[in-house]
C-alpha cells in the first residue's frame, strides 16, 4: 500500500555556477548542528574533490543528510540533500540524481538572476514534475535586485512549460554565506524559515513498504573497508543488512548477491544501519563490479526499474599512448593497457561519457558533453599518474533518418562590456552564430543570446577572453541536433614549432619571439616538432630555439650580449585544449603539458603539408 512518509524529505539543490549553492549547504549543516562546536570545517565542505576546490565548481553529485525537528509535531525529520553540478557539461550527474528526489531548491543569485545553467537544471526538474522552492540568494550584494531576479525566474518557468502547480512556487530570500533567510527581503537571524519551507512544501516520498524490494543504482562510491558501494533511493520494500538480492544487469540477466553492508547518510558521513525502507536514500556496500543503472531487487520477485537515460555526448577526442621522445619519463602509467583500463573504470560512474575503440589498438575515441567535461577527465587522470596524448576536440556529427548530416547546436549567452560588443558579434558571426536577442544588463553590460553549432564554440573561449580582456562571460548549453552548417575557421593563427631537439636558449628564443608569442622560457628541454609558441602568420613556423650564439661573437657590446625575453604566456590545460589545431596533439603527463605536432619530423611534416615555413638560421 502506497503511503507518504512524513519522517523524511529528499531534495536536490540546483543552481547556476557560483550562485552560492555549496556555501548554502555549509550553513544548513552548521545550523542543523552537524558539526561539533570545536570542529574545524573547511569552506565549501561538500566540494571534497581537489579540482572542485581549485575551480570553485561542483563536478560530482554528492549526498548529505540533516535531522531537524518539525515545529508543528515536534518529531524529528530527516532531510536528504543532494548537491548537484551547476555546469551543463556535467549534466549527466544532474539527470540521474533527479531520480532520487521529490523536490528541489532552485538557487538564484539576487544580482544576476537566472542564468543559462539555471535553465538547464530547472528543465530537468520540471520534466520530472518536482516541486520547486525558489531561493533568492546573495541579498548582501551591492547590485542585488531580488524583485527583478524573481520576475526573471517566473518568466523562465513559463518559458520551460511548467504547469500551474509548479508555477505556484514558494519563495525564500536568503544570504547563504551568513546563514540567514526570510519570507521577505527582511531576513531573520538563521535559516529556520528555509527549514520550515522545506517541511511544508517538499512532499515526503510515496512509498510501499510491503512491496517486493526495488532500488535503482544511481551513483557509485568506494569505502575503504567495504569496497565498491551502490547509492540509490529505495523504490519499494524493506532491506535488512545481510539480505540476499537479485542484481538485474543492463541486459536483463540476473545475479544473486548479498547486501553485506547497509549505510544511511547522516551529515557528511555514512552510518551503518540494520534496516532501511522505501523512500530512504542509502548506500549498499560489498557489491563487486556494480554499475549505475542496474536494479537491486527482491530475490523471489525481481522486477527491473527503468534504465537511466541521459543526453548523448556532443564532443569527442582521441586518447592515445604518448609517442613523444619524452614518453615514459614522468609518469606511473603509460601503457595502452593501463589507459584502456582507466577509461573503462571511468565509464562505471561517468554515464555521460562514451569510449570506443579505433583502428589503432593504442588509441581510443572518448566522447563527452563538452570541452570542460573531457578536460576534467584529463586533469583527473594526470593527477592519478597517467601519461597519454589527446587530440583536438571535435563536434560529433550524425546522420539523420533522411540521410541529412546533423550536428549539435548550443544556445550561447554572452555578457560583455559595450566596448567589446562589435568584435564579439563579429567573431560569433564568423563561427556561424545567429543572434536571437540583445539587451542591456542592470550593470550596463550587454547581454547577447546566440544559436550556434557546438563546432563553432570549440576553441572560441580562448579568443573570446583575449578580445574582452578577460572581462567577458560566456555560457552555453546543448539544445539539439540541427543540419550541418558550412565549414568554420576555428583558428586564425599558426604555431611556432621547435625544429631541433635540445634545451631552449635565450638566443634561440629571441629569434622566435620576434615572430610571435612564446609558450616556454629558456632552459626548457624541447624536441623536434614540439609547439613552443604562436605566430599570427598563416603558416606554421619552424625555428631552432636550442640554437646557441657563436663564440666568435663574444667580444660584442654588452647590449648585444644581454638578451632579454618577454615573459612567456603560460597556458592552462583548458587553454591548451582550445588551442589545438587538427594536426596537433597535447602530451599529458603528471608533471608536464606539451603541445606538439602529430608529425614530429620537420621534413616529413613539410612534405605532408606544403604550407609550412622553416626559419633560416643565417
Amino acid at each position: 500500500m502506497f503511503t507518504e512518509r512524513t519522517d523524511i524529505r529528499n531534495l536536490a539543490i540546483i543552481a547556476h555556477v557560483d550562485h552560492g549553492k555549496t556555501t548554502l549547504i555549509d550553513s544548513l549543516l552548521r545550523q542543523a548542528k552537524t558539526f561539533r562546536e570545536n570542529q574545524k570545517v573547511a569552506v565549501r565542505v561538500m566540494d571534497s574533490n581537489d579540482l572542485e576546490r581549485e575551480r570553485g565548481i561542483t563536478i560530482l553529485a554528492k549526498n548529505t543528510a540533516i535531522t531537524i525537528p518539525d515545529p508543528k509535531t515536534g518529531k524529528l525529520v530527516k532531510i536528504n540533500i543532494v548537491d548537484t553540478p551547476g555546469h551543463a557539461d556535467f549534466g549527466g550527474e544532474v539527470e540521474r540524481i533527479m531520480n532520487m528526489v521529490d523536490g528541489v531548491l532552485l538557487l538564484v543569485d539576487a544580482a544576476e538572476g537566472p542564468k543559462p545553467q539555471t535553465r538547464f537544471v530547472l528543465k530537468q526538474a520540471i520534466a520530472k514534475n518536482l516541486k520547486t522552492i525558489v531561493v533568492i540568494n546573495k541579498l548582501d550584494r551591492k547590485d542585488a535586485d531580488a524583485d527583478r531576479a524573481l520576475n526573471d525566474t517566473f518568466d523562465l518557468f513559463v518559458e520551460l512549460g511548467a504547469n500551474d502547480k509548479l508555477m505556484d512556487f514558494p519563495i525564500v530570500y536568503c544570504n547563504g554565506l551568513e546563514g540567514r533567510a526570510g519570507l521577505t527581503q527582511d531576513l531573520g537571524d538563521d535559516l529556520q524559515i528555509l527549514f520550515e519551507s522545506i517541511l511544508d512544501h517538499i512532499p515526503g516520498p510515496i512509498a510501499d513498504r510491503d512491496a517486493p524490494f526495488q532500488m535503482l543504482v544511481t551513483n557509485l562510491g568506494y569505502e575503504e573497508h567495504t569496497g565498491a558501494t551502490a547509492i540509490g533511493r529505495i523504490h519499494a520494500g524493506v532491506l535488512h543488512t545481510g539480505d540476499f538480492l537479485q542484481r538485474i544487469h543492463h541486459d536483463g540477466s540476473m545475479e544473486k548477491i548479498q547486501a553485506r553492508y547497509v549505510f544511511a547518510f547522516q551529515g557528511l558521513d555514512s552510518v551503518p544501519v540494520q534496516e532501511v525502507e522505501a523512500g530512504d536514500i542509502v548506500t549498499i556496500g560489498g557489491l563487486k563490479d556494480i554499475e549505475i543503472g542496474e536494479t537491486l531487487a527482491d530475490v523471489e520477485n525481481p522486477i527491473a526499474l527503468p534504465l537511466i537515460t541521459v543526453q548523448r555526448p556532443t564532443v569527442q577526442m582521441t586518447f592515445g599512448i604518448n609517442t613523444s621522445p619524452f614518453a615514459g619519463q614522468e609518469s606511473k602509467w603509460s601503457s595502452s593497457r593501463k589507459l584502456a583500463e582507466r577509461l573503462q573504470t571511468e565509464l562505471r560512474t561517468n554515464i555521460a561519457l562514451k569510449v570506443e575503440s579505433t583502428d589503432s589498438k593504442d588509441t581510443f575515441l572518448v566522447s563527452g558533453r563538452g570541452e570542460l567535461h573531457l578536460g576534467i577527465l584529463i586533469e583527473t587522470m594526470r593527477r592519478e599518474g597517467y601519461e597519454f596524448q589527446v587530440s583536438r576536440p571535435e563536434a560529433i556529427v550524425v546522420t539523420g533518418p533522411d540521410g541529412t548530416k546533423l550536428e549539435p547546436f548550443e544556445e550561447v549567452h554572452v555578457d560583455v562590456d559595450p566596448d567589446y560588443v562589435g568584435p564579439v558579434v563579429e567573431m560569433l558571426g564568423q563561427r556561424r552564430g545567429k543572434m536571437l536577442s540583445m539587451g542591456t544588463n542592470p550593470d550596463n553590460t550587454v547581454h547577447l543570446t546566440y544559436s550556434m553549432p557546438t563546432r563553432g564554440l570549440l576553441g572560441f573561449r580562448y579568443r573570446f577572453l583575449t578580445v574582452t580582456r578577460g572581462r567577458g562571460v560566456l555560457n552555453s548549453f546543448f539544445v539539439g541536433m540541427q543540419p550541418l552548417e558550412d565549414a568554420i575557421e576555428n583558428r586564425q593563427t599558426s604555431s611556432i614549432v621547435a625544429r631541433e631537439s635540445g634545451v631552449s636558449t635565450t638566443y634561440g628564443l629571441k629569434n622566435a619571439e620576434e615572430r610571435g608569442t612564446l609558450f616556454i622560457g629558456a632552459g626548457v628541454p624541447v624536441y623536434e616538432g614540439m609547439v613552443v609558441g604562436e605566430t599570427p602568420r598563416p603558416q606554421d613556423l619552424s625555428i631552432n630555439i636550442a640554437k646557441k650564439k657563436h663564440l666568435t661573437n663574444m667580444r660584442q657590446s654588452n647590449k648585444d650580449i644581454e638578451i632579454r625575453l618577454t615573459t612567456p604566456r603560460s597556458l592552462s590545460l583548458d587553454e591548451m585544449i582550445e588551442y589545438l589545431a587538427t594536426d596537433e596533439l597535447l602530451e599529458v603527463t603528471p608533471q608536464s603539458l606539451r603541445l606538439r605536432k602529430r608529425i614530429l619530423d620537420t621534413n616529413d611534416r613539410m612534405r605532408f603539408d606544403k604550407s609550412g615555413e622553416v626559419e633560416d638560421d643565417n
